[in-house]
Order: C-alpha cells, then structure tokens, then sequence
C-alpha cells in the first residue's frame, strides 16, 4: 500500500475541509437539513490515536527482514490452504504496474462532493468522516501486516525473479492494502451519494461502479502474484465495511440524533470505547 499517497490525499482533504470550515464561520448559512452529526470532542483523539498506531505499524512493517535464496526454495505449494493455491501466479509487473490504476482513481473520487451544492456545504464533515475511514481501514491492515509473514503468491513460482522473492515486501501478502483502500473509497462515495439523494434512482450506479473499481483491483494484485484469493476478499470485506459503517454510524435519521459515542481510554494499553445505542 502507497504510504505517500496515503498521507498525501489526506492532508489534502484536511485542506481542502479546513477552507471549508472557515466559508462557514464567515457567515455561509447550510440551506440544507444535517446529514451527518460529528462529535469531535471525542472523535478527534480517538481518530488521532488510530493514525498514531497506524503510523507505529508501519515502523513495524519497515523493519521485517528479508528471506535467503534458501527459505524461498523451500516453500511448498502443498503448505498453501486448497482455496488459495490454484491462484498462484508468476509475477507480472504489467500487471502490478495496472493494479494501481483504480488505486489512484478510487482515492481521491470523495473530492467530487466539491461539485455538488448539497455536499459542498458539508465537505468538511464528509472530509472528516473519510478520514476517519481511511484511518480504520489503514489500522486493521497494518496491524495485520506487522503481526504476520505469509509470503506473496509470486514467491511459490519458480519463475518469478529471486531478487523479489528475497525482499522483505514479498511477506506482506496478508491483506490486500490496494484492495481495502479502493473498497473504503468507493463504498464510502456511494453511501454519502445515497445518504444525501435517498430518492435518486441511480444510487445503483455508485454501488456498482464502487463493487467493479474493488474487484478490478483486487483481479489484478492476484494475476500479478501479488496477493491470495483469501488475501483479497478480506480486504475488500475490511474496505466496504469501513466505507459504509462509517457514514452510516453518523448519519442523523428525521427527527433523532445519532447513538454513537467514541470514549478513548489509556490504562495498560490505548484504545476506544464505542457504544451504540439503538
């Protein structure tokens, strides 16, 4: 997964929401009903803790040592569960190289809320709510990554290049990051289309375009070696539940308001607290 474009859209968006932000102090009355209700005061620590974990899994990650000619000859395709090992493939840069193409698509599609007059007005709570998205997907998969070593499928094929096999990247195959994020994105754009026109008749279109960006991308980083049938699903399951659960969880219903509350807690460890209330 691209760090550097991670950290770069979202510091865009923090941008971007911040002019915002001052548009409405300055007087800019929202003409429209509240979709979504944010509590920052516990939110924003909860989401800051997130990003901080985040941030020291990735330190994890950067320190995985690399495989010897020898660990890497040694691998058995027989050792891989029987639903993964018809999807081992040699690895395809081309095909590496295009996965990336719905990635940098998908990313940045929230930004399209600019062009409409409903959402314009609210992009800094959509900006923030997306943030806060991509910090849960980015948790969930970095934390992963730092805990485990399953070796990328490339790494099973004897015609793969043995200078990539050896490099620490080729154990990173559980989860897909690309996948997850796209998913995130995608789900997240098609929820807040449907949250602000619940009548539009073609929310189905969003929907659809999020679920072919997600499995073009996850086709991809499995012909290219790069990652597992099971690798992918669970990205994209960690992807679309955080794209969708997140706007979901603020979004204000006619006549109530929201039952999430986020409690940040210290102690022995770091962490949050959610509670619902139905």
């Amino acid at each position: 997964m691209n760090k550097a474009v991670f950290g770069l859209v979202s510091c865009l968006l923090l941008a971007v929401s911040g002019f915002a932000q001052l548009d409405s102090a300055k007087g800019m009355k929202n003409p429209f009903p509240e979709v979504y209700k944010i509590n920052y005061k516990y939110e924003v620590p909860v989401t800051v803790v997130a990003a901080g974990f985040t941030v020291y899994n990735f330190s994890r990650i950067s320190k995985k040592e690399n495989s010897t000619e020898a660990e890497i000859r040694a691998l058995e395709k027989s050792n891989i569960p029987w639903f993964d090992r018809w999807t081992v493939h040699v690895y395809s840069n081309s095909m590496d190289q295009a996965s990336y193409i719905p990635f940098y698509v998908a990313i940045p599609l929230p930004l399209l809320c600019l062009a409409d007059k409903k959402m314009r007005h609210d992009f800094w709570k959509i900006g923030y709510l997306y943030l806060e998205a991509l910090t849960a997907t980015g948790l969930v998969y970095s934390t992963a990554v730092s805990l485990t070593n399953r070796y990328r499928p490339f790494t099973y094929n004897s015609e793969s290049p043995m200078e990539m096999a050896v490099q620490s990247n080729s154990k990173k195959s559980f989860f897909a990051g690309h996948v997850a994020l796209v998913a995130t994105s995608t789900f997240f754009m098609a929820r807040i289309y449907a949250d602000y026109y619940p009548d539009s008749k073609i929310k189905w279109v969003f929907y659809s375009g999020a679920g072919a960006l997600t499995a073009a991308t996850g086709i991809m980083r499995n012909l290219a070696g790069m990652h597992f049938l099971s690798d992918v699903l669970l990205g994209a399951a960690v992807g679309t539940a955080s794209g969708l659960l997140v706007p979901s969880l603020h979004k204000i219903k006619p006549g109530k308001t929201p039952h999430l509350t986020l409690l940040p807690f210290g102690g022995t460890g770091a962490g949050f607290t959610a509670f619902y209330r139905f």
